[in-house]
């Protein structure tokens, strides 16, 4: 096998939990090949470079192996190699956003009617 569809390999090497939602970040951009942005049609061949924005953060990976099957975790992670920079960025990332927590007021109890009333119309239920 010399290569493999993009949506495929992503959901292969479990960065994302279908096929469809895989093919869905491609389609919004979120995928990029070589600094190109990759339709979920594009082939992977080995080392490639990805970069890959999903609710996990942002992955820079080298394409290590290719596969069309999803497997276990731990064989998944031998598929590609992240490189030092990704992991530090992503690192930093996570420190920010557990640090921000700590200044978020939590409210003191339960939400009155009134509170309750606000809520419901700023999702727009109401």
């Amino acid at each position: 096998m010399t290569s493999v569809r993009m949506d495929k390999w992503l959901w292969a090497a479990r960065f994302f939990k279908t096929r469809a939602l895989a093919a869905k970040a491609c389609e919004l951009g979120r995928i990029q090949s070589n600094q190109q942005v990759a339709k979920a049609a594009r082939d992977v061949r080995v080392g490639d470079v990805l970069q890959v924005k999903n609710e996990g953060g942002d992955f820079q990976v080298e394409v290590l192996l290719l596969s069309e099957v999803r497997g276990p975790a731990t064989v998944a992670q031998t598929l590609y190699r992240e490189t030092d920079a990704s992991k530090e960025l992503r690192i930093k990332v996570a420190e920010e956003r557990k640090a921000m927590a700590q200044f978020e007021v939590m409210p003191a109890g339960r939400p009155s009617k009134r509170d309750r009333r606000v809520i419901i119309r700023f999702r727009g239920r109401g």
